[in-house]
């Protein structure tokens, strides 16, 4: 449900004193930021106009980038859809919250664990109005959908339309298209998400003008099967993919235009960014190799705009910092002035300091330049012996541990380096060859990698949390609970409360 008015009015008034206490502007300290997050499937590191294709025409989204932040090396959470949402809405890799493996299908008894405190959930809790509006993808037994994970509205798909999934609906008419519990058309048509999407979330914007709104708009499009209205078939020179492209850029426009039409432009934040790669370069500038499902470089490292120039968040800034996807959680939190509470364990950086020009880089943990810029201390840190003297906290922190599509370890980034963890160790200068042909030998930095590797593995082995599940309901109709599913998990289902949250964590009747 909704927050209410009191709750809003309350957290407004907290607002101005926690971010002025923080250094930020008085200007900016007036009312909550409205946040939306518009997140493309599958779209490649160079499919757009700013980030250098030249099939294609996406001017409203490339105007975004010029009154923003285009990030150069910025990193899903995963090459793969499930596993990427899942570290996106949750701040932390997917295997440290038990959702790193391929993807949920129809059948999966699995998702977001309900114990979790999704992007979403913290916004509600603090005020926002809330909405999901697209592909979602995370599990869809009660306890894993949207509106049990902190989403007041949902209107889009749980699935995907690929051949692999669209066969568990076969004898019920196809993959429906639903508003919250209701649907509204089966089978869905994927010529019309993008623009029907677009209507639902402008829907969502308008209702809650008067008062900050989180909107999350994960895009079914650019996922196969593509799907490109008439008024877009053949506006390209990529054929359906690039119409596609071009259509979902139109789109992003009729989302800047309401903004300024409803003059809440100055003190709103979007953010554009894909869920995983898609092929690699297209021309002998186009180093980057790789696909989907990859630890390549195509598989993973995706365009990244950040936008708010009303906000006072930079304009017209590229940015080389290694970002990742895990650290819009506690930097879009820092913005609207929330705390990430205290015991919660994530894997995101506060990047609010970068993209406000503060910094060129993301400033160390212990630094404490930002709300939120102490939660990676959180973390384990306890180095062994051979590790000690050559990895610091801020190093370990600032990494980037790349995890394949079938869920493992498969190689780290730190500053300009990449290190390939199999068959053998290799190591990689991304700044002068983002096409991983050539090998560096250079032992000590080697080790130090290796190292940062050996401990991630070691935290996670130790820290990493389960996933949500569900038991099949028995032939008698009755659920069968796992035995060892209670004794994995701190406390009982009885005694676990959050407010305004659905307690089914591992069972459905």
């Amino acid at each position: 449900m909704p927050c209410s008015g009191r709750l809003r009015t309350l957290t407004f008034a907290l607002y101005a004193t926690i971010l002025l206490g923080h250094g930020s502007t008085a200007a900016a300290a007036d009312t909550p930021p409205n946040v939306i997050f518009i997140f493309v499937d599958d779209q490649g590191y160079y499919d757009l106009g700013c980030y250098g294709a030249t099939e294609i025409e996406t001017p409203r989204i490339d105007a975004m980038a010029a009154e923003g932040t285009r990030f150069t090396d910025y990193y899903a959470a995963a090459p793969i859809c499930s596993p990427s949402r899942a570290g996106l809405l949750t701040g932390c890799y997917p295997r440290r919250v038990g959702n790193h493996v391929w993807v949920h299908r129809a059948d999966s008894n699995s998702g977001i664990h309900p114990d979790e405190l999704t992007i979403a959930e913290l916004f509600k809790d603090n005020g926002y109005a809330t909405a999901c509006v697209g592909k979602w993808h995370l599990g869809f037994h009660e306890p894993f959908l949207p509106r049990n994970q902190g989403f007041d509205h949902y209107f889009g798909l749980l699935h995907n339309l690929d051949p692999v999934e669209i066969v568990y609906f076969a004898d019920k008419g196809g993959v429906p298209l639903m508003r919250n519990d209701d649907v509204v058309k089966r089978p869905a048509d994927p010529a019309e998400l993008t623009k029907l999407y677009t209507d639902e979330a402008i829907g969502f914007i308008e209702q809650n003008k008067q008062h900050p709104f989180f909107l999350y708009l994960p895009h079914t499009m650019l996922h196969n099967p593509l799907g490109v209205s008439d008024e877009f078939k053949g506006t390209s020179k990529w054929g359906e993919y690039g119409d596609a492209i071009q259509e979902l850029d139109h789109n992003v426009g009729r989302i800047f235009d309401m903004l300024k039409r409803l003059n809440i432009d100055d003190n709103t934040i979007v953010v554009f960014a894909s869920d995983n790669g898609r092929g690699p370069g297209r021309t002998p500038d186009q180093k980057i190799k790789g696909r989907k499902l990859s630890t390549y470089e195509g598989g993973i490292r995706v365009p990244a705009i950040a936008w708010g120039p009303g906000f006072g968040l930079q304009a017209g800034e590229e940015s080389s910092a290694v970002v990742r996807a895990m650290d819009w959680y506690p930097t879009l939190a820092t913005f609207a002035g929330i705390k990430v509470p205290e015991g919660r364990v994530i894997d995101g950086r506060d990047i609010s300091p970068l993209l406000k020009g503060e910094t060129k880089f993301v400033p160390a943990a212990g630094m404490k330049k930002s709300l939120n810029a102490a939660v990676p201390l959180r973390r384990r840190w306890a180095p062994a012996g051979e590790w000690a003297d050559i990895i610091t906290r801020a190093e370990y922190n600032d990494a980037f541990f790349y995890h394949g599509s079938q869920g493992a370890l498969a190689a780290v980034r730190w500053k300009n380096w990449k290190l390939v963890l199999n068959p053998s160790l290799q190591l990689y200068d991304l700044a002068e060859d983002p096409g991983e042909s050539k090998l560096v030998r250079d032992q000590e930095i080697t080790r130090k990698m290796r190292g940062m590797a050996i401990m991630f593995q070691e935290e996670m082995q130790l820290d990493a949390r389960p996933a949500g599940q569900v038991s099949v309901p028995r032939s008698d109709g009755k659920t069968e609970i796992p035995q060892e599913t209670p004794g994995r998990l701190s406390g009982s289902p009885a005694t676990r409360t959050t407010p305004e949250r659905t307690e089914m964590s591992f069972e459905k009747e």
